[in-house]
Protein backbone atom coordinates (compact mmCIF):
# COMPACT_ATOMS: atom_id res chain seq x y z
CA UNK A 1 0.00 0.00 0.00
CA UNK A 2 1.39 3.46 -1.23
CA UNK A 3 2.17 6.63 1.30
CA UNK A 4 -1.01 8.20 0.00
CA UNK A 5 -2.96 5.58 0.18
CA UNK A 6 -2.06 4.89 3.99
CA UNK A 7 -3.07 8.29 4.76
CA UNK A 8 -6.59 8.66 2.89
CA UNK A 9 -7.15 5.25 4.83
CA UNK A 10 -6.09 7.07 8.02
CA UNK A 11 -8.04 10.46 7.04
CA UNK A 12 -11.42 8.15 6.60
CA UNK A 13 -10.59 6.10 10.27
CA UNK A 14 -10.34 8.62 11.94
CA UNK A 15 -13.25 11.01 10.47
CA UNK A 16 -15.85 7.96 10.83
CA UNK A 17 -14.63 7.46 14.69
CA UNK A 18 -14.96 10.93 15.60
CA UNK A 19 -18.33 11.28 13.80
CA UNK A 20 -19.99 8.43 15.58
CA UNK A 21 -18.21 10.20 19.15
CA UNK A 22 -19.69 13.69 17.64
CA UNK A 23 -23.06 11.58 17.39
CA UNK A 24 -23.38 10.77 21.20
CA UNK A 25 -25.06 14.32 22.16
CA UNK A 26 -27.37 14.91 19.76
CA UNK A 27 -28.38 10.97 19.53
CA UNK A 28 -29.34 11.00 23.14
CA UNK A 29 -31.28 14.29 23.30
CA UNK A 30 -33.17 12.72 19.64
CA UNK A 31 -34.36 9.37 21.73
CA UNK A 32 -35.09 11.32 24.45
CA UNK A 33 -37.03 13.10 22.54
CA UNK A 34 -38.65 10.64 20.49
CA UNK A 35 -40.05 9.11 24.00
CA UNK A 36 -41.31 12.29 24.83
CA UNK A 37 -43.44 12.96 21.48
CA UNK A 38 -44.53 9.60 20.98
CA UNK A 39 -46.16 10.39 24.50
CA UNK A 40 -47.65 13.73 23.20
CA UNK A 41 -45.85 16.22 24.22
CA UNK A 42 -43.68 18.33 22.06
CA UNK A 43 -40.39 19.41 24.50
CA UNK A 44 -38.50 22.38 22.39
CA UNK A 45 -36.48 22.98 25.75
CA UNK A 46 -33.62 20.45 24.47
CA UNK A 47 -31.06 23.45 23.60
CA UNK A 48 -31.56 24.88 27.45
CA UNK A 49 -31.97 20.96 29.24
CA UNK A 50 -28.47 20.39 27.09
CA UNK A 51 -26.85 23.46 28.64
CA UNK A 52 -27.79 22.93 31.86
CA UNK A 53 -27.04 19.22 31.80
CA UNK A 54 -23.46 20.29 30.56
CA UNK A 55 -22.68 22.55 33.05
CA UNK A 56 -24.14 20.19 35.64
CA UNK A 57 -22.03 17.66 34.76
CA UNK A 58 -18.89 19.16 34.37
CA UNK A 59 -19.46 21.07 37.78
CA UNK A 60 -19.44 17.37 39.23
CA UNK A 61 -16.81 15.72 37.06
CA UNK A 62 -14.56 18.62 38.41
CA UNK A 63 -15.49 18.10 41.97
CA UNK A 64 -15.62 14.89 42.69
CA UNK A 65 -13.11 13.82 39.43
CA UNK A 66 -15.65 11.27 38.31
CA UNK A 67 -16.66 11.32 35.20
CA UNK A 68 -19.18 8.82 35.65
CA UNK A 69 -20.56 11.26 38.70
CA UNK A 70 -20.59 14.20 36.10
CA UNK A 71 -23.45 12.04 33.76
CA UNK A 72 -25.11 11.44 36.82
CA UNK A 73 -25.70 15.10 37.79
CA UNK A 74 -26.14 15.83 34.18
CA UNK A 75 -29.37 13.04 34.01
CA UNK A 76 -30.45 14.57 37.27
CA UNK A 77 -30.35 18.28 35.84
CA UNK A 78 -32.03 17.10 32.93
CA UNK A 79 -34.94 15.41 35.10
CA UNK A 80 -35.65 18.74 36.89
CA UNK A 81 -36.00 20.84 33.77
CA UNK A 82 -38.24 17.61 32.61
CA UNK A 83 -40.23 17.98 35.71
CA UNK A 84 -41.10 21.40 35.20
CA UNK A 85 -41.40 21.00 31.37
CA UNK A 86 -44.45 18.41 32.43
CA UNK A 87 -45.92 20.89 35.13
CA UNK A 88 -46.13 23.68 31.97
CA UNK A 89 -47.43 21.11 29.70
CA UNK A 90 -49.72 18.26 31.78
CA UNK A 91 -50.85 20.26 34.81
CA UNK A 92 -50.84 23.70 33.73
CA UNK A 93 -51.76 22.72 30.00
CA UNK A 94 -50.33 25.81 28.58
CA UNK A 95 -49.09 26.13 25.14
CA UNK A 96 -46.12 23.72 25.03
CA UNK A 97 -43.76 25.70 22.28
CA UNK A 98 -43.82 28.96 24.57
CA UNK A 99 -43.06 26.42 27.04
CA UNK A 100 -40.52 25.05 26.00
CA UNK A 101 -38.60 27.96 24.44
CA UNK A 102 -38.71 29.59 28.55
CA UNK A 103 -36.86 26.17 29.30
CA UNK A 104 -34.23 27.01 26.59
CA UNK A 105 -33.82 30.64 28.32
CA UNK A 106 -34.11 29.08 31.94
CA UNK A 107 -31.27 26.09 31.04
CA UNK A 108 -28.69 28.35 29.64
CA UNK A 109 -29.35 31.69 32.03
CA UNK A 110 -28.79 29.06 34.65
CA UNK A 111 -26.07 27.45 33.06
CA UNK A 112 -23.92 30.31 32.40
CA UNK A 113 -24.94 32.24 35.80
CA UNK A 114 -23.98 29.34 37.96
CA UNK A 115 -20.68 28.41 35.90
CA UNK A 116 -19.47 32.14 36.35
CA UNK A 117 -20.61 32.10 40.01
CA UNK A 118 -18.36 29.02 40.69
CA UNK A 119 -15.47 29.03 38.59
CA UNK A 120 -15.41 32.98 37.60
CA UNK A 121 -14.39 34.35 33.98
CA UNK A 122 -10.80 33.33 32.51
CA UNK A 123 -9.33 33.07 29.43
CA UNK A 124 -7.90 29.37 30.77
CA UNK A 125 -11.43 27.67 31.66
CA UNK A 126 -10.57 24.54 34.40
CA UNK A 127 -10.11 20.90 32.57
CA UNK A 128 -11.33 17.94 33.92
CA UNK A 129 -9.70 14.36 33.05
CA UNK A 130 -13.14 13.40 31.62
CA UNK A 131 -13.83 9.49 30.25
CA UNK A 132 -11.06 7.05 29.24
CA UNK A 133 -11.22 5.17 26.01
CA UNK A 134 -12.61 1.94 27.04
CA UNK A 135 -11.34 -1.03 24.02
CA UNK A 136 -13.62 -3.78 24.13
CA UNK A 137 -10.86 -7.06 23.96
CA UNK A 138 -10.30 -8.85 20.61
CA UNK A 139 -12.80 -6.15 18.77
CA UNK A 140 -10.20 -3.49 19.25
CA UNK A 141 -7.90 -5.14 17.48
CA UNK A 142 -9.68 -5.91 14.23
CA UNK A 143 -8.02 -3.98 11.47
CA UNK A 144 -9.88 -0.75 10.37
CA UNK A 145 -13.12 -1.93 11.94
CA UNK A 146 -11.80 -2.01 15.32
CA UNK A 147 -10.19 1.61 15.36
CA UNK A 148 -13.93 2.75 14.21
CA UNK A 149 -16.03 1.11 16.44
CA UNK A 150 -14.76 -0.65 19.54
CA UNK A 151 -12.08 2.39 21.02
CA UNK A 152 -14.75 4.69 22.43
CA UNK A 153 -15.69 6.05 26.18
CA UNK A 154 -18.18 3.84 27.98
CA UNK A 155 -20.65 7.16 27.36
CA UNK A 156 -20.73 5.86 23.37
CA UNK A 157 -21.23 1.88 23.92
CA UNK A 158 -23.94 3.26 26.63
CA UNK A 159 -25.75 5.50 23.90
CA UNK A 160 -25.79 2.62 21.32
CA UNK A 161 -27.73 0.36 24.10
CA UNK A 162 -30.10 2.84 24.33
CA UNK A 163 -31.13 2.69 20.72
CA UNK A 164 -31.41 -0.96 21.50
CA UNK A 165 -33.65 -0.58 24.78
CA UNK A 166 -35.64 2.42 23.65
CA UNK A 167 -36.47 0.57 20.49
CA UNK A 168 -37.41 -2.90 22.56
CA UNK A 169 -39.65 -0.25 25.54
CA UNK A 170 -41.62 1.61 22.71
CA UNK A 171 -42.53 -1.36 20.14
CA UNK A 172 -42.01 -4.33 22.45
CA UNK A 173 -43.58 -3.83 25.89
CA UNK A 174 -47.03 -2.91 27.11
CA UNK A 175 -45.64 0.48 28.43
CA UNK A 176 -44.77 1.15 25.19
CA UNK A 177 -47.95 0.35 23.85
CA UNK A 178 -49.51 2.53 26.52
CA UNK A 179 -47.26 5.94 25.05
CA UNK A 180 -47.98 5.19 21.93
CA UNK A 181 -51.91 5.08 22.72
CA UNK A 182 -51.43 7.87 24.62
CA UNK A 183 -49.72 10.10 22.10
CA UNK A 184 -52.29 9.09 19.43
CA UNK A 185 -55.41 8.61 21.18
CA UNK A 186 -55.42 10.25 25.31
CA UNK A 187 -58.79 10.24 25.63
CA UNK A 188 -59.09 6.16 24.06
CA UNK A 189 -56.13 5.22 26.25
CA UNK A 190 -58.19 6.94 29.28
CA UNK A 191 -60.96 4.95 28.78
CA UNK A 192 -58.98 1.74 28.76
CA UNK A 193 -57.58 2.84 32.07
CA UNK A 194 -54.36 4.29 31.13
CA UNK A 195 -52.89 7.17 33.53
CA UNK A 196 -52.61 9.48 30.46
CA UNK A 197 -51.20 11.91 32.88
CA UNK A 198 -48.78 9.77 34.30
CA UNK A 199 -47.59 8.48 30.91
CA UNK A 200 -47.15 12.51 29.62
CA UNK A 201 -45.35 13.27 32.89
CA UNK A 202 -42.98 9.88 33.27
CA UNK A 203 -42.07 10.52 29.49
CA UNK A 204 -41.47 14.14 30.10
CA UNK A 205 -39.01 13.48 32.57
CA UNK A 206 -37.10 10.27 31.05
CA UNK A 207 -36.60 12.22 27.84
CA UNK A 208 -35.38 15.24 29.51
CA UNK A 209 -32.89 13.16 31.26
CA UNK A 210 -31.60 12.13 27.78
CA UNK A 211 -31.22 15.02 26.87
CA UNK A 212 -29.29 16.62 30.08
CA UNK A 213 -27.17 12.89 29.19
CA UNK A 214 -26.17 14.11 25.91
CA UNK A 215 -25.24 18.00 27.45
CA UNK A 216 -22.99 15.94 30.33
CA UNK A 217 -21.30 13.94 27.81
CA UNK A 218 -21.07 17.05 25.72
CA UNK A 219 -18.57 18.65 28.22
CA UNK A 220 -17.39 15.76 30.62
CA UNK A 221 -16.38 13.01 27.74
CA UNK A 222 -15.87 15.28 24.30
CA UNK A 223 -14.64 18.87 25.42
CA UNK A 224 -13.48 18.26 28.42
CA UNK A 225 -14.23 21.73 29.83
CA UNK A 226 -17.65 23.68 29.98
CA UNK A 227 -17.68 26.94 27.84
CA UNK A 228 -21.00 29.28 27.46
CA UNK A 229 -23.13 28.60 24.32
CA UNK A 230 -21.12 25.11 23.71
CA UNK A 231 -24.26 23.18 23.24
CA UNK A 232 -24.44 25.65 20.12
CA UNK A 233 -27.53 24.39 18.42
CA UNK A 234 -28.00 20.75 18.87
CA UNK A 235 -30.70 21.09 20.74
CA UNK A 236 -32.24 22.49 17.60
CA UNK A 237 -30.69 19.69 15.64
CA UNK A 238 -32.17 17.25 17.65
CA UNK A 239 -35.57 17.94 17.33
CA UNK A 240 -35.12 18.55 13.76
CA UNK A 241 -33.48 14.78 13.58
CA UNK A 242 -37.06 13.38 15.57
CA UNK A 243 -38.95 14.48 12.12
CA UNK A 244 -35.86 12.93 10.38
CA UNK A 245 -36.69 9.92 11.78
CA UNK A 246 -40.43 9.70 11.98
CA UNK A 247 -39.76 9.36 15.64
CA UNK A 248 -38.11 5.73 15.36
CA UNK A 249 -35.04 5.04 17.06
CA UNK A 250 -33.05 3.19 14.34
CA UNK A 251 -33.36 6.30 11.85
CA UNK A 252 -32.50 8.66 14.71
CA UNK A 253 -28.74 6.79 14.59
CA UNK A 254 -28.29 7.02 11.44
CA UNK A 255 -29.58 10.83 11.32
CA UNK A 256 -27.46 11.60 14.22
CA UNK A 257 -24.08 9.80 12.73
CA UNK A 258 -24.76 11.58 9.81
CA UNK A 259 -24.71 14.91 11.69
CA UNK A 260 -21.78 13.70 13.65
CA UNK A 261 -19.62 12.68 10.23
CA UNK A 262 -20.78 16.59 9.14
CA UNK A 263 -19.37 18.17 12.21
CA UNK A 264 -16.03 15.91 12.03
CA UNK A 265 -15.36 17.08 8.57
CA UNK A 266 -15.64 20.55 9.14
CA UNK A 267 -13.27 20.31 12.02
CA UNK A 268 -11.06 19.01 9.66
CA UNK A 269 -11.50 20.94 6.57
CA UNK A 270 -10.43 23.86 9.25
CA UNK A 271 -7.64 22.30 10.64
CA UNK A 272 -6.06 21.47 6.48
CA UNK A 273 -6.49 24.77 6.04
CA UNK A 274 -9.05 25.15 3.08
CA UNK A 275 -8.53 28.93 2.90
CA UNK A 276 -10.48 29.76 0.08
CA UNK A 277 -13.60 29.00 2.28
CA UNK A 278 -14.46 31.26 5.00
CA UNK A 279 -14.35 29.23 8.10
CA UNK A 280 -17.75 30.49 9.09
CA UNK A 281 -19.23 28.33 6.23
CA UNK A 282 -17.30 25.43 7.25
CA UNK A 283 -18.89 25.82 10.63
CA UNK A 284 -22.46 25.92 9.25
CA UNK A 285 -21.78 22.46 6.92
CA UNK A 286 -23.40 19.73 9.84
CA UNK A 287 -26.38 22.62 9.78
CA UNK A 288 -26.59 22.84 6.72
CA UNK A 289 -26.66 18.97 5.84
CA UNK A 290 -29.39 18.61 8.46
CA UNK A 291 -31.75 20.74 7.06
CA UNK A 292 -31.24 18.78 3.43
CA UNK A 293 -31.75 15.75 5.29
CA UNK A 294 -34.81 16.98 7.09
CA UNK A 295 -36.05 18.09 3.80
CA UNK A 296 -35.09 14.55 1.75
CA UNK A 297 -36.78 12.71 4.63
CA UNK A 298 -39.05 14.63 6.94
CA UNK A 299 -42.31 14.39 5.02
CA UNK A 300 -42.16 10.80 5.06
CA UNK A 301 -43.84 10.28 8.51
CA UNK A 302 -46.82 11.46 10.34
CA UNK A 303 -46.70 12.69 14.22
CA UNK A 304 -48.22 11.57 16.76
CA UNK A 305 -51.74 12.64 16.53
CA UNK A 306 -52.17 14.53 19.56
CA UNK A 307 -48.55 15.76 19.95
CA UNK A 308 -48.13 19.31 21.74
CA UNK A 309 -52.13 18.81 22.65
CA UNK A 310 -53.08 19.06 26.12
CA UNK A 311 -55.56 16.56 27.11
CA UNK A 312 -58.78 17.61 28.91
CA UNK A 313 -60.36 14.49 30.57
CA UNK A 314 -64.46 14.76 29.55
Amino acid sequence: MSWDSLLQTAFIISLITSGIRLAVPVLLAVLGEIITERAGVQNLGLEGIMALGAFAGFAAAFTTGSGIIGLLAGVLAGMLLGLLMGYFAVTLKVNQVIAGISLVLLGQGSANFFYRQIFGVSQRPPRIAGLPEVPIPFLADIPYLGGILFRHNIAVYFTVLLVVIVWVLLFGTTWGLKVRAVGEHPSAADTSGVDVAGIRYACTILGAAFAGLGGAVLSVAQMKLFTENMVAGRGWIAIALVIFSRWHPGLALAGAVLFGLADALQFRFQALGFEAVPYEFLLMLPYILTIVVLLAGGRRGAAPAALGIPYEKE
